[in-house]
This record gives structure tokens, C-alpha cells and sequence, in this order.
């Protein structure tokens, strides 16, 4: 996924009401960039940081920026979390995620269950596949990211709802997209929410499929990466290192689940 326009460094002030977030620009002008990340974004928006904009020249849109990137120890990190469906859409067309190429139709947004929409629902490769993408870059311990990074109950009903659709002899899969470069597993933050938790443990047991894959990040693109590894949170802190996508305790041969 290309990016429309170039985007430009800058400097965070301060994030403010969710969705807004004052800037300074390298050449000087303060400017007041759109935030599109309902999150508690931990770790992420700390004033000072050297964050990217891209600038907006439509004419619809308050904001004249957006914020995409942050830069942390020399790494990038997407806060935008509205381009995943863009990152992961753009990566099955081209047939770039796993067991996924051989479906024929990616349809997105395509309302389902009760009052739900799901992402993208793949058809005419098999079972009918719904997929549930999730952005997921809140870490507390490389390279170790976790979602959520705050209370979902919106989160939590999907994960019924997938449930309900493997009921109906369906697939279901909730892809978690990492979008940042410093970590290389995904686990559920079940002390920042013990019920979605609780609804990601009920629907793997229902047969709903995970899938975690990461992001190449630059201020000109992001790109689908490769497969990592869904791995329980009790690794988090307990001496963790990644070998050939996979994040293991250290002495340990095994995968860490």
C-alpha cells in the first residue's frame, strides 16, 4: 500500500480528545493532524516523538494531516489503524497471505450475523470464509505485541459472531496485522480486557482460526509481511527471543503458545 501523498516528519505535542493530535513540523508550522485510532495508543503517543504526516488536500476533510507513523528506536509504528483492511485487502488480492490464496471473490464490508459487518468475506475457494482483520501494535516487551490495547466490548462481540459462523458450517479467521517493525508475535492483553479474553478463548474452541502477520514499513509504504507467531501473554517479560519468525522462551526448542 503506497501511501497518496508523501508523508513528512514532524514532531508530537500532544494527543488530545482521541482523534486529534497537535504537531510541529520540521520546517517550523504547528499544525493539527487527524488521528484515526480509537485506542488508548500506550506507548505511542508520547510527546516530543518524531511522528509522520500525510498531508490531506480534500476538500471534505476538516484536518489538513493525518497521522500515520511514529518512529520508535529507529523503528516504525502504523497508529493509523484504519489502513489494516487497506494492508491486508490489498495482500489477498494479490494472493500474499497464506491458505488464503485459492479463494476466487474477496468481498469487504459485507454485513453478516446480527448487526455486525465483517471485514472481508472470501468465497468460491471452499467453505466461505469470514475474515476479521485486527491492527495490533501496542507492545510493553519486544517483540511481543498485544491486542487490545484497551476495552473492546466491540472486539468481543465479533469474536461471537465468528464463533456463530463456524456453527453454520463456515470458516472464520481473525487475522491480527502487526504494524510495527520491532516485534515478531501477537498475544491477547487479557489483563487490559478479561472479556475479550474470555471471547478469543471460547471462539478458538468454536474453531475460530487465528493468524497473526506482520508489516514492512517505510514513510513511502507498507507492505504485508510474513506469517508470526499467536502466542499465550504469560510470555510477555519472560525472557522471549524470535528465531525464524517464531517467538520462544530462551533455552526453549518449542513454540511458545
Amino acid at each position: 500500500m503506497d501511501f497518496a501523498t508523501p508523508l513528512i516528519p514532524a514532531t508530537l505535542i500532544r494527543r488530545y480528545k482521541r482523534f486529534l493530535a497537535d504537531c510541529r513540523l520540521d520546517d517550523g508550522p504547528e499544525v493539527t493532524a487527524h488521528v484515526a485510532n480509537p485506542g488508548a495508543m500506550t506507548g505511542t503517543a508520547i510527546p516530543g516523538a518524531r511522528i509522520w504526516l500525510e498531508p490531506n488536500d480534500n476538500p471534505r476533510t476538516k484536518l489538513d494531516y493525518g497521522w500515520r507513523l511514529v518512529e520508535a528506536g529507529g523503528d516504525f509504528v502504523c497508529v493509523d489503524t484504519s489502513l489494516a483492511n487497506r494492508i491486508v485487502g490489498e495482500g489477498l488480492r494479490a494472493g500474499s497471505v497464506p491458505g488464503l490464496d485459492r479463494y476466487d471473490v474477496i468481498r469487504p464490508e459485507v454485513k453478516y450475523a446480527d448487526a455486525s459487518r465483517i471485514d472481508f468475506l472470501l468465497t468460491g475457494g471452499g467453505p466461505d470464509l469470514y475474515l476479521e482483520v485486527k491492527s495490533a501494535n501496542f507492545c510493553r516487551a519486544a517483540p511481543l505485541v498485544e491486542f487490545p490495547d484497551s476495552k473492546t466490548l466491540r472486539g468481543a462481540r465479533h469474536m461471537a459472531d465468528l464463533a456463530r459462523m463456524v456453527a453454520a458450517g463456515h470458516r472464520a479467521m481473525v487475522l491480527y496485522l502487526i504494524t510495527r517493525t520491532d516485534c515478531a508475535a501477537v498475544a491477547v492483553a487479557r489483563d487490559i480486557d478479561p472479556a475479550y479474553a474470555t471471547a478469543f478463548d471460547a471462539a478458538r474452541a468454536a474453531g475460530v482460526e487465528v493468524m497473526a502477520m506482520d508489516c514492512d514499513i517505510t514513510p513511502d509504504r507498507i507492505a504485508l509481511g510474513q506469517v508470526r507467531a499467536v502466542v499465550d501473554a504469560a510470555a510477555r517479560g519472560g525472557g522471549m527471543t524470535v528465531q525464524n519468525g517464531l517467538c520462544r522462551r530462551k533455552g526453549s526448542q518449542g513454540q511458545t503458545r
